[in-house]
């Protein structure tokens, strides 16, 4: 797995640096959407596409996980009901235990 990881991480990340030694040159980034200039700042091309990426994948991880929420909290119900017959379980085979080392234990009988 390792040399998986490998394989594929050696030659992206050769393709990243090679992206941002071509796309070096400066970029007038602005906030303001009225566009009056006053916050506008300069940064390379590269860490503008970088930073919108790793955004990109923040707001996407962000809204899968609250997507998602559901499913955690069925899985939690789960968790917490099977803990619950685990324990019904254990006591039950407790009373069994118990019943038949005094004496033999009747088994109720199936209902026809």
């Amino acid at each position: 797995m390792r040399a998986l990881t490998v394989i594929v991480a050696v030659p992206v990340a050769a393709l990243l640096i090679l992206f941002a030694m071509a796309n070096r040159s400066f970029v007038a980034v602005s906030v303001d959407p009225f566009g009056s200039g006053n916050y506008a700042f300069q940064m390379p091309l590269f860490l503008v596409i970088f930073l919108a990426v790793m955004a990109g994948i923040v707001i996407g991880g962000a809204a899968d996980w609250l997507r998602q929420g559901r499913h955690r909290r069925e899985a939690r119900r789960n968790r917490a009901e099977m803990q619950r017959l685990e324990l019904e379980s254990a006591r039950l085979r407790a009373q069994i235990d118990a019943a038949a080392a005094g004496r033999a234990v009747a088994l109720p009988r199936a209902e026809a």
